[in-house]
């Protein structure tokens, strides 16, 4: 036998073997390398040739032979340069011996004891080793190569020439590469390398570059290089104990590639199944929880990546996990929200897969449904989360459990609170998981089909008789303690939902059988339920039907929300909010049919996917089911709808009818419907059938074509009476009609129409209520079909004159007016009076729109008639020399611009003509016009008769907009009325008019700009909305500039009317829309006014913020920092201060603007006293210190330390100058007290002169008694007076009770002053001494003081 070659040992890289070792250790290396580029390609053809058939000719271990090993080694160093069969030739004789030799390598280890095994192990080892090296460095060679032509290709892709760059399959060799040397890893390796654990340089070879190759995302596309490569992780981590670097390599790559995540969780997950050895996936989360979660706040990539490893882990693996995830509970408190989502994740998917496994000893169940029940509890409490995200995630995650059916019915009900309550969250990526929670929680509901609460209650009292009746028959299980309510609603082990997985079908039939028809509105009750067994099933289902009930009632207590949520500014919220309602319509839930027909107004959103939303909802509701019952529910819902639903619905059907989508089948039933051919039909749902086909006919008017002999008849016949609004449906069909139809109509029947149209204006059929709204439609019918209509029109206001004044007695009616004597009518007179102004003011109407629509006629036939010309004279190429000429002259005189001219001078002189006439005559309406005027000013007849001011004014208004002279000289009227009639129906009217009024004449209605913007202050919330639209209209549309009243409008965002406060929002809204944002112009005109008016501080908060929230630029905002500041200086109001402050506080502050309020410090310092604006300034530092950038921070700071002391100075400053005031009061009480004193002394002594002169010095016994007497009373008034002033001192801070004690102190002193005359002088009598006690008395008040 040969001698052993030197052993193989795993260089640096492949070069390296070219290298020799200086040390004592004998390897193997090349001795004789040489470049396979020197050889021709037929020349490296044979030697590739004889290379493989040496190979496969010798020993599996001949490569370890110095000629073959340098031979081999010099093909794969120069492996690239090979032609595609040379690759594929040798490539493939190394794989097959390797694939050979493992085998082998197995043998040995049954024939260990035999002679010269060690021998051959060594060689086998060696093989082994070189095999391995040089088919990894091929693959890596091959892959570099790769790499680099698909970079070449990229960029001559512009060639023609198709680059070849491979023409072997590359891919599929990998593959079976990366297989082999994942199967020789799992062989006897021990036996192989001597030792339980492999050599260390061979596994750090492998395992190095299978991370790198995980490294390509291309290599992971492929299933069988994928799994090789995850093979040859988890067998050496796993089986091989290379657990802590292969750790280490897969957390790097998990943080650097979002790619690797699934790959990687596959590859632990495998090692895991294959080995039943979870060591390296222990390892993985022992090391993630162990990381600080302060590093995953900086690592925002990794966090998330690290995230999703731990949830597919979760997914893969989730009993490991179940047992170890209390390593991970604690990054609950960390900062990163990524983490805390995934770890929400993670456990949904442990509370859906780790539990499900119900054998194993008693205590370890316990133990794992403690765990569960921990799980669940964390669950819900996230949702609390400070992160939007999170919050996010964690109904997510409760979704998901939903959809598995994880969740037990006794949480049920608690995480359907749960979502209905974060419908109103502040974020809206909160709101829609909410929204999508409840749609999943209806769609995986364990009650039923059906969730109408009536049926619930109904079968949940049937059974609670049953349970009543079952329980006292049987008392031994009653007393052995049956699960309770709360064990069955309330428990999460999954043993409720076991029990009533037996009886869901059942409980499904009986949920089912209990419910009515949808029209029903009450319940029948059957006392025959079904038996479902035991006392303790019947208590389970009782239980479960309770539960149904709650949730039923929490979804119909989300419907106020959910119609806010489709008034939101996010598409999401309304999209997913309409959604919601359709899954809750399916379901019966309780008002959900109501609020969705309130997303009909949502189609005219400029939102795409709004519009659509809405469409499709209308679609899957309304119209994808039979023609018949498409029908029914198109004019059901015309009739139940208002006017704004109305529109919306005719704009939705027109869309369909241009998309094709409302079928003729449809539109066939709908006139079966109206003409009654179904049997039932009403006349009710006759008038809504024509009203939808009316909206129909406004895209395709063709629709109306087939029945315009059914309009007439059934329009306006018998069924007319029944249903009054009939007759005003067919006329507005009538106007509906196409330019054919209408003189078809007009040759065929068009008398008989006209006279009916009259008889309806000028008859008595209709009620009241209804015939305005019909009168108002049949006289536009007669101006639309009819080609004089201005002849049936005067027609019509002589007949109603003509009743008018057969009632009235002739001109006696219009005599009392115009004197004042009329202030009583007849109820017929006042009848007739309304309905005879209401023709007059529509006809008027009428006829200018009339002048105006044959004034477009004409210019568009001229038009026409220019286009025609052009077009002729561009292909009449032989235009003769003379009619160039006369066009010439033509448009030199401008003749073109003279018709036009014309053409307006007649359309104002016709309507001009209409109100005022000629000079010399007037014509009907123009002889009623100083009638109303005078009619509208006699206000004790209008405040008496409300429904005659209403028609009278809204005839005067109608007036006022054709003329400008009759305008001119009502309006003072009008704003009267506007502002002091009584009727809530007058001023909304007038309201409204006076937006047609100021688009007509602007000129004469600028004056009275503060009298329209007072309208915003009346008392009806009907009349301050329609101010809020005719002003929003007017100035949106640039009819009238932003005055100095906008802060009116500004108030009515706090208006108490919800919807009111709506419109004024959503105008804000859209003027900040409008060219640079006016609302920054006006913002401080508007904080100017709202200070000056009597506000609630809230109200004028809330207005303020949702002002400045519409101001989004920062420049912007930056000049407002400097306009607001200087405002400090205008006002010493303290309240002002406040609110200007506030809204400093309220701008959202960049570096700049920061900078700017630091340097305007000189122009509020002096309002830094007040306790509230300083807070407001320590909100603004405080919002500040979150943005701004470090070298900022200390600016910032000082800024802060500077107003705080500021502060304080003020304070003390504020409480020295209160001190000196109180100070000089008191020196000035003092001052008064001494004058006082001054000048009663002196009078004291005139009076004791006066009484000695008069006094009998002879009286020796009254001396000597009133000389007794002086001693004692001289002695009491001293301590009168030391005790005076003792109060004096003690009572100079307090200003009320000043006055008083000066009185005292007078009186003391006196006493003093008049004892130390009398001893020194002359004792007076005794009169003297009571004289003196009733001009001083004592104040009896005071005393109690001492």
């Amino acid at each position: 036998m040969a001698a052993a070659a030197a052993p193989f040992v795993f260089p640096q890289t492949l070069t390296s073997l070219e290298e020799d070792d200086d040390s004592d250790y004998t390897r193997l290396t090349v001795q004789h390398p040489f470049s396979v580029t020197s050889l021709r390609p037929p020349e490296l053809e044979e030697f590739v040739k004889a290379v493989s058939f040496d190979l496969s000719d010798k020993e599996l271990f001949c490569i370890e032979e110095q000629e073959i090993f340098d031979r081999v080694y010099s093909l794969v160093k120069g492996f690239c340069g090979l032609s595609p069969n040379c690759k594929f030739n040798f490539l493939e004789s190394l794989r097959s011996n390797f694939s050979v030799l493992l085998p082998n390598v197995d043998s040995l280890s049954r024939s260990r004891d035999d002679e010269g095994v060690g021998q051959r192990l060594a060689s086998y080892r060696n093989a082994f080793k070189i095999y391995t090296f040089f088919l990894v460095h091929i693959m890596l060679m091959e892959e570099a190569s790769l790499s680099s032509s698909n970079n070449a290709t990229k960029v001559l892709a512009s060639s023609k020439k198709k680059q070849v760059v491979n023409s072997w399959n590359w891919g599929l060799q990998r593959g079976r590469v990366l297989n082999l040397i994942a199967n020789s890893l799992e062989i006897n390796l021990s036996m192989l390398f001597g030792s339980s654990v492999p050599d260390e340089n061979y596994l750090s070879f492998i395992v190095k570059n299978a991370f790198f190759m995980f490294e390509n995302p291309l290599l992971l596309k492929e299933s069988d290089t994928k799994d090789a490569l995850c093979r040859i992780i988890g067998v050496c981590a796993t089986k091989h104990h290379y657990i802590e670097q292969s750790c280490a390599s897969i957390l790097h790559l998990i943080h650097k590639y979002d790619f690797v995540v699934t790959h990687l969780a596959d590859a632990v997950a495998g090692a895991e199944k294959k080995y039943a050895d979870g060591s390296m996936a222990t390892s993985l989360i022992r090391e993630i929880g162990r990381t600080h979660p302060k590093a995953y706040v900086k690592d925002t990539v990794g966090a998330e990546n690290i995230g999703r490893f731990l949830v597919e882990l979760a997914d893969r693996l989730p009993k490991l996990l179940s047992t170890n995830i209390g390593l991970l509970i604690p990054h609950f408190g960390g900062e990163s929200y990524k983490i805390r989502n995934a770890l929400l994740g993670v456990l949904g998917k442990l509370v859906a897969k780790a539990f499900n496994d119900v054998e194993g000893e008693v205590s370890s169940q316990s133990i794992r449904l403690r765990t569960k029940q921990a799980m669940l509890e964390i669950l819900l409490e996230r949702w609390r989360d400070v992160s939007a995200y999170t919050r996010s995630r964690v109904l997510q995650v409760w979704a998901e459990l939903c959809e598995e059916h994880s969740v037990s019915i006794g949480l049920w009900n608690e995480v359907a609170a749960i979502g209905a309550g974060r419908l109103e969250d502040k974020s809206a990526i909160v709101r829609k998981s909410a929204l999508n929670l409840l749609i999943m929680m209806l769609q995986h509901n364990p009650f039923g089909p059906q969730l109408r609460a009536v049926s619930f209650e109904a079968t949940l009292e049937q059974y609670k008789k049953k349970l009543d009746e079952l329980t006292p028959r049987d008392p031994p299980k009653n007393s052995d303690g049956l699960p309770s309510d709360n064990d069955v609603s309330c428990g999460d082990s999954g043993v409720e939902n076991k029990k009533l997985d037996g009886d869901s079908q059942e409980q499904d039939s009986l949920t089912n059988s209990c419910l009515p028809h949808e029209t029903d509105e009450t319940v029948p009750v059957d006392n025959s339920v079904p038996d479902v067994g035991n006392v303790e099933q019947t208590r389970t289902l009782v239980a479960s039907l309770e539960a149904g009930l709650r949730f039923s009632k929490c979804m119909s207590a989300t419907m106020p929300t959910l119609v806010q949520l489709m008034a939101s500014s996010s598409s999401s919220d309304v999209e997913n909010t309409i959604l919601l309602l359709m899954r809750c319509r399916q379901f019966q839930i309780e008002d959900s049919e109501a609020c969705l027909r309130k997303m009909l107004p949502l189609v005219f959103s400029q939102d795409k996917s709004i519009y659509e939303a809405v469409e499709n909802a209308f679609i899957t509701i309304y119209i994808r089911k039979n023609p018949v019952e498409t029908a029914k529910n198109l004019l059901n819902l015309a009739i139940d709808s208002n006017i704004g639903d109305l529109a919306a619905l005719e704009f939705v059907l027109g869309a369909l009818v241009s998309k094709g989508d409302l079928t003729a089948g449809m539109l066939s039933a709908l006139w079966d419907f109206f003409c009654f051919n179904i049997s039932g039909t009403t006349a009710e749902q006759s008038r809504g059938a024509l009203s939808v086909l009316c909206m129909a006919a406004k895209s395709s008017p063709t629709v109306l074509s087939s029945h315009l002999q059914d309009i007439v008849d059934i329009g306006f016949g018998r069924w007319a009476k029944v249903e009054p609004l009939l007759a005003r449906t067919a006329c507005f069909a009538i106007q509906r009609l196409s330019e054919e139809d209408k003189k078809k109509l007009l040759s065929s029947i068009g008398n008989r129409l006209f006279g009916i149209l009259e008889s309806l204006v000028s008859g008595f059929s209709l009620p009241e209520n209804i015939w305005f709204a019909a009168a108002d439609r049949a006289i536009a019918a007669v101006y639309t079909i009819h080609p004089t209509p201005e002849t049936i029109a005067a027609d019509l206001v002589k007949r109603s004159l003509k009743s008018l004044l057969d009632l009235s007695g002739g001109g006696e009616l219009e005599k009392d007016i115009d004197y004042g004597s009329l202030n009583v009518l007849t109820t017929v007179q006042v009848t007739k009076l309304s309905r005879y102004l209401f023709v007059v003011s529509h006809v008027a109407m009428q006829q200018l729109l009339y002048i105006e629509s044959c004034v477009r006629k004409i210019q568009k036939e001229k038009a026409k008639k220019e286009k025609m010309a052009a077009e002729d004279k561009n292909v009449d190429e032989n235009t003769t020399f003379d009619a160039q000429k006369d066009n010439d002259i033509t448009a030199e005189l401008g003749l073109a611009a003279s018709q036009d001219a014309l053409l307006d001078s007649l359309s104002e002189r016709a309507e001009r003509e209409i109100v005022s006439g000629g000079n010399t005559e007037k014509n009907l309406i123009g002889l009623c016009a100083p009638f109303l005027s005078k009619l509208c000013r006699n206000f004790t007849l209008m405040q008496k008769y409300s429904e005659l001011q209403a028609s009278g004014m809204l005839a005067l208004c109608r007036l006022m907009i054709i003329d400008a002279e009759f305008c001119e000289s009502n309006l003072q009227l009008l704003f009267t009325v506007v502002e002091n009639s009584q009727s809530e129906t007058v001023r909304s009217n007038c309201t409204i008019a006076l937006g047609d009024l100021a688009v007509r004449f602007p000129n004469l209605l600028e004056p009275w700009t503060e009298n329209m913007y007072a309208r915003l202050r009346d008392q009806s919330a009907s009349v301050r909305k329609n101010a809020v639209l005719v002003l929003s209209h007017l100035i949106l549309n640039d009819m009238m500039k932003v005055k100095g009243y906008i802060n009116e409008m500004a108030i009515r965002i706090e208006d108490e009317d919800e919807r009111i406060s709506n419109l004024a929002k959503l105008f804000f809204h859209e003027l900040s829309k409008k060219g640079s944002n006016p609302i920054y112009n006006l913002l401080p005109d508007i904080l100017g006014k709202l200070s000056c008016q009597n506000l609630k501080g809230e109200s004028f908060c809330n207005i303020m913020q949702f002002l400045i929230g519409s101001i989004k630029k920062d420049k912007q905002m930056e000049a407002l920092v400097e306009k607001l500041c200087n405002r400090f200086i205008g006002t010493s109001d303290i309240k002002q201060w406040e609110y200007i402050s506030y809204c400093l506080s309220q701008l959202a502050f960049t570096e700049k603007s920061m900078r700017k309020l630091i340097e305007s410090f000189k122009v509020y310092e002096h309002v830094l006293s007040e306790d509230i604006v300083m807070e407001h300034f320590k909100n603004i530092i405080t919002k500040a210190k979150k943005f701004i950038k470090p070298e900022l921070k200390s600016s910032i700071e000082e800024f802060e330390e500077k107003i705080n002391q500021f502060h304080q100075e003020k304070k003390e400053q504020e409480i020295t100058a209160k001190n000196a005031q109180a100070h000089q009061q008191k020196v000035d009480n003092l001052g008064s007290f001494v004058a006082t004193t001054k000048d009663i002394h002196e009078r004291g002594e005139s009076e004791i002169t006066e009484d000695d002169r008069g006094t009998d010095k002879s009286n020796d016994e009254s001396h000597e008694t009133m000389t007794s007497h002086s001693k004692p009373s001289i002695t009491k008034s001293r301590m009168c007076s030391n005790a005076s002033s003792g109060l004096t001192e003690f009572e100079f801070d307090e200003d009320e009770v000043q006055s008083p004690l000066t009185h005292l102190k007078g009186a003391s002193k006196s006493r003093v002053k008049k004892g130390s005359t009398r001893s020194q002088k002359v004792d007076p009598p005794t009169r003297r001494t009571a004289r003196s006690k009733q001009r001083f008395p004592t104040s009896p008040q005071a005393l109690p003081l001492r």
